[in-house]
């Protein structure tokens, strides 16, 4: 293949293209995902019975889909530097880390209840 084949259709598409003027700016907030209001309160519990002894956090009320949750979970889970796991819904973070998940919550538009 010839490498003038690409760059001669490519030429002949621009010239086909209608001609536009730049693109407006955006407003900085559409750029980035804005932080919508979070209506759902999260309920922060300690949780010690089922896992042989080890202690856990879970995080329960989340009204959004699995992957939204999943998405939280990783991003909570990066911040606080813990692992974790999500299920059914609710997040669990390993070790008693009420604290600091009630912080993180917060600061990302929570309402926190337990922590």
């Amino acid at each position: 293949m010839s490498t003038d084949n690409w760059q001669d259709r490519l030429a002949a598409l621009r010239a086909a293209m209608p001609e536009q003027d730049e693109p407006e700016a955006q407003p900085r907030a559409s750029q980035t995902p804005q932080k919508a209001a979070k209506k759902e309160t999260l309920e922060v519990i300690f949780e010690r019975k089922g896992r042989g002894g080890k202690v856990a956090t879970i995080i329960a009320g989340f009204a959004g889909t699995d992957d939204e949750v999943a998405d939280i979970a990783s991003r909570l889970k990066k911040a606080l530097g813990t692992g974790g796991s999500v299920r059914g819904g609710e997040i669990l973070i390993q070790g008693d880390r009420r604290e600091a998940v009630g912080t993180w919550l917060r600061s990302q538009g929570y309402k926190v209840k337990g922590a």
